[in-house]
């Protein structure tokens, strides 16, 4: 009889990866980004176990899409207020926020729950080519196109 293999928290690396959102297409990007965060990318991995690395994603206001994504691409956020539902469209969002687009993108790829949370906390994201993460010697993420 075949035992399956269930990795214990010691066996664990986190490795660090950085990935170029640079004219990359928006979808495709971040489902291989949501792909590196559960931890797919290795042999040993495990449904609802925490195996993914850490992922730097620069450039993000520099992703593409496709047809009129630009313009009808709605993304909504709540005041916390009655009536307070607030709704811009994807252009906008790049403007102001190229970070946001990227993680609400990565975030419906991951599970929506305690264990979704804890690997979008593994994703950094910045709108320019620098981060702060030099210490950690992340490899760079190869992405197909």
């Amino acid at each position: 009889m075949e035992k399956t293999y269930y990795p214990k928290q010691g066996e664990i690396t986190q490795e660090w990866f950085v990935a170029d959102a640079q004219g990359q297409n928006l979808g495709r990007f971040a489902s291989q980004v949501a792909a590196v965060l559960l931890g797919k990318h290795k042999p040993t991995y495990t449904p609802g176990v925490d195996t993914g690395a850490h992922v730097i994603v620069l450039n993000c206001g520099a992703v593409t899409v496709t047809g009129n994504k630009l313009e009808d691409k709605k993304y909504f956020r709540h005041t916390g207020y009655p009536g307070g539902i607030r709704e811009t469209n994807l252009r906008k969002l790049l403007e102001k926020h190229p970070e946001r687009v990227i993680e609400a993108a990565v975030w419906g790829m991951v599970p929506h729950n305690r264990y979704g949370r804890k690997l979008m906390k593994k994703l950094k994201i910045y709108p320019g080519a620098e981060h702060p993460h030099a210490g950690q010697n992340p490899q760079p993420l190869k992405i197909q196109e």
